[in-house]
């Protein structure tokens, strides 16, 4: 299916007038297209005080084009405004991003040196692209690796079982420079990781037998190596601090109820449990600041009655005397199955831990290159579904893909795209729904951003959105519209106010200071 980026022949009437209305509503718009993200407001050539906005639209009129708002003092008496409130506070933000996979890593390393820095600065950079902030990688394979392994395959002697431990081929060679490059151009990166398995000498088939499971897929871990797979992970956190990178956070086991996949661990919460509480006092003895989220599976639990609310079991299980207790910070969820109304629920039950949103993927199954079906989809459901729902980082699946779904692994997945694809020998890059809503937001929303609150008129209707508080003092804003109809609106915080339109299956993402 052509990339819905490239169908600029869209029906000549509607785009001159979604045109005629932004600009009317926006101001002058950057003559440089989607090349410029428009994060640095009041800083116009007229000198006057706007909000910079950024825009994206289904049917690829707006590719991430800047315009700007001319910001009026004082309040206002416009008939369908937004009002920002930010004596309201939520979570505070650590950010938007991708996973940074073998296979991203390959594809990204095919480039031209320059065309790969050219792309990963307009991504990740603060001052010169989208400031995207969040990056997640595996502990050993996963299902975008070029092979099954651990850090361990190889049992060593009872005086050191993890002897053999060392970082393989896909780090040392493609994701540790890749996540190098990327730090160089935004040294405050955060990296979250989670292993697909642990080293297969350490599975059993149950916990009560405890009989050898030697297969990359399914089995349990092993409770006489909770330890020894807690020292695992110490031991990856500090080869990659040894590389120069700082792991901010994990997640036990990545999908801990899926029992497929080309590699994979099944670790319900009865297990997750007792494993994460000697993992915490591990880190607490080797003094590691990294956090740890439990779960990091769907809404839905995969349907398993005995694991429905499995954090707050894991929470409940744990309970709050224990060592490194500071450490287990929250939950991570994935969207392959369920509602994410699921995050209210857990939030209602645990609202002194975090909530994070870790994994979703486009594919074939859900027509993952059309961005007239997934734009406003995915703004809705993986951003504004979350944060407006206590998330304070989203991140979705590989950055990027080649043009033949990979490479990947047999039993992993065969239908994915990433959020860009890379095709013609590593040089046209195809920009894909998941790219544009994590960049739409990191543009606008900054690390330490708090969620606050807002009002609305009745009558604005059509339009979902989430407002922050960055920690400079200006206001971001994320705007979509699921309506047929462009929207206008007036955005005020009671002493400033703007119009904006958002054009019909629209994201604006707004950024201004405050007075």
């Amino acid at each position: 299916m052509p990339n819905t980026m490239e169908k600029k022949y869209m029906i000549v009437e509607i785009l001159t007038s979604v045109l005629t209305a932004l600009l009317m509503a926006c101001g002058s718009s950057s003559e440089n297209g989607g090349e410029t993200p428009g994060t640095n407001p009041d800083t116009p050539s007229t000198g006057k005080k706007v909000a910079s906005l950024l825009m994206t639209t289904a049917n690829g009129a707006y590719d991430l084009k800047n315009a700007t708002a001319d910001i009026t003092k004082g309040s206002t008496m416009a008939a369908t405004v937004l009002r920002l409130d930010a004596s309201k506070t939520y979570q505070k933000m650590d950010g938007f991003g991708f996973a940074l996979t073998y296979s991203s890593c390959y594809n990204l390393l095919k480039m031209s040196a320059a065309d790969r820095r050219a792309f990963l600065k307009k991504t990740y950079s603060t001052t010169e692209g989208y400031g995207v902030s969040y990056a997640r990688i595996s502990i050993g394979c996963n299902d975008f690796s070029s092979t099954e392994y651990t850090l361990c395959d190889t049992k060593g002697p009872d005086t050191d079982l993890l002897q053999h431990f060392a970082l393989q081929n896909d780090e040392k060679n493609y994701v540790i420079p890749v996540i190098k490059e990327i730090l160089a151009i935004n040294p405050n990166l955060k990296i979250i990781a989670s292993p697909w398995t642990c080293p297969k000498w350490m599975k059993v088939k149950d916990i009560s037998t405890k009989k050898a499971h030697n297969a990359w897929t399914d089995g349990h871990l092993n409770p006489d190596y909770y330890e020894t797979y807690a020292d695992y992970f110490v031991r990856f956190i500090q080869a990659m601090q040894a590389e120069g990178i700082s792991i901010y956070a994990i997640t036990p086991q990545n999908e801990p109820l899926n029992k497929g996949n080309c590699a994979s661990l099944y670790m319900p919460w009865q297990e997750e449990a007792p494993f994460v509480k000697a993992l915490a006092a591990d880190f607490e003895k080797n003094h590691l600041k990294t956090k740890i989220y439990v779960f990091d599976h769907n809404y839905n639990y995969d349907g398993i009655s005995d694991q429905q609310d499995y954090p707050v079991k894991v929470y409940n299980t744990l309970g709050s005397s224990f060592d490194g207790s500071e450490l287990v910070v929250g939950a991570a969820y994935h969207d392959y199955g369920g509602s994410n109304t699921e995050l209210d629920d857990i939030h209602q039950q645990a609202p002194t831990k975090d909530l994070i949103f870790s994994e979703s993927s486009i594919g074939t199954w859900n027509d993952g290159r059309n961005l007239s079906k997934r734009l406003v989809a995915d703004m809705k459901s993986i951003v504004l579904g979350t944060v407006n729902r206590h998330c304070k980082a989203v991140l979705v699946w590989n950055l990027m893909l080649d043009d033949r779904l990979g490479p990947n692994l047999d039993g992993g997945c065969q239908t994915c795209y990433g959020a860009v694809d890379i095709s013609n020998n590593y040089t046209h890059i195809s920009r894909n729904s998941h790219y544009y809503v994590i960049t739409q937001s990191a543009a606008a929303v900054e690390t330490g951003a708090q969620r606050i609150g807002t009002s609305r008129d009745p009558k604005l209707t059509g339009i979902s959105h989430a407002e922050f508080l960055n920690p400079d003092g200006s206001y971001a804003l994320l705007l979509l519209n699921e309506s047929s109809e462009n929207q206008t609106m007036t955005v005020s915080d009671g002493n400033q106010y703007f119009k904006v339109t958002v054009p019909t299956s629209g994201v604006v993402s707004c950024k201004w200071n405050r007075l």
